[in-house]
């Protein structure tokens, strides 16, 4: 038990959260709509501090990330809960545990020890992953504090369902994000993923606007956001803050309560990126199907391939003084250690 931070009291006991875009009132004895923040006599305490469910090292490109220290390593953390409801969470088993079985569990893991293990494992970076990040704010903000003293960067691996207080309050501590904007659709985040889709515009640019290095990620759903119009707006929003902005484009395959939906083909994953450059985004990639050209980063001055990656490896990197060698445009992304 540990009290919350970003949360005011109301009348009469209740407290409203200020973490996330629901922003609950929250009634004595009651949860948040993720089920992990809980208002004891007028308190809003955090019931996954210190909750780890979920640790491995992994390849930065995994997040997905490739423009942030390419090849390198980073611990990669979660607690259980989340803040929205996503009919295809690939980790719905840690992320909706709150919500589907009523329990929080999780290993006693200090911030601390957190850092010390990234360490010794030889790791860049820590990730804050695999759940929402956002619902254990706390646990990943003392984390990222100690982290960023001890040399380690720290990066969200996001809905981006956040207030634009709690991004103030994580971003002098955050190097780098992924964002899911899951579709150019109001109706699919309020049907699939019970949220909305303007907090997650807002908090893809403020996080940017903020010096917070910043990838997109896109799961391609046949049947649910797979309209090529919902493409053109995605690459035309990303345009309007930075073309340098890297859009990840990735294969869904079938699970938790969509089952019934088809794994993507490979054709609307290429025609997808086809249209990010089209609409002059910089870097557009495929994900989820290893081997795909899209894997690569090709130069946007010269179009020679700089960074050659196979799945999650990188096979190798040409870059130099983060520009082309051959024609020397300047790429945008954090290239190497700080």
């Amino acid at each position: 038990m540990k009290e919350a931070l970003l949360w005011q009291h109301l009348s009469e006991e209740s407290v409203q959260c200020t973490l996330c875009a629901h922003r609950c009132v929250i009634k004595p004895g009651k949860r948040g709509i993720c089920r992990v923040r809980e208002n004891r006599g007028g308190t809003l305490f955090t019931l996954t501090y210190e909750k780890l469910i979920a640790a491995h090292v992994d390849p930065i490109e995994k997040k997905p990330l490739f423009h942030f220290l390419p090849g390198s390593l980073s611990y990669s953390i979660a607690t259980p809960g989340c803040n929205l409801t996503c009919w295809h969470c690939q980790n719905a088993s840690i992320s909706q545990m709150p919500v589907d079985r009523g329990r929080i569990e999780g290993e006693a893991v200090s911030p601390r020890q957190i850092v010390e293990f990234a360490r010794s494992q030889g790791c860049e970076s820590i990730s804050y992953t695999y759940t929402e990040p956002t619902i254990y704010f706390e646990y990943a903000y003392e984390t990222a504090r100690i982290a960023n003293e001890s040399g380690l960067r720290n990066i969200f691996v996001s809905n981006g369902y956040m207030t634009p207080e709690a991004i103030d309050m994580i971003a002098p501590v955050l190097d780098g994000a992924n964002i899911d904007l899951k579709a150019y659709s109001e109706d699919f985040y309020k049907k699939i993923c019970g949220g909305h889709l303007e907090p997650v515009k807002r908090a893809i640019a403020a996080l940017f606007e903020k010096g917070v290095w910043v990838e997109v990620t896109t799961l391609i759903i046949p049947g649910y956001n797979d309209d090529p119009a919902q493409w053109e707006k995605i690459a035309d929003f990303l345009s309007t803050i930075d073309r340098g902005i890297p859009w990840h484009i990735s294969a869904f395959y079938p699970t938790y309560h969509l089952t019934d939906a088809l794994p993507t083909p490979a054709r609307l994953l290429s025609q997808a990126r086809a249209i990010g450059l089209t609409k002059g985004l910089k870097f557009v990639y495929t994900g989820n199907i290893p081997g795909d050209e899209g894997e690569n980063t090709y130069c946007p001055g010269c179009g020679k391939r700089l960074i050659h990656r196979v799945g999650f490896n990188v096979v190798e990197n040409l870059i130099e003084n983060e520009a082309c060698p051959f024609c020397h445009t300047a790429l945008e992304g954090r290239w190497k250690a700080w």
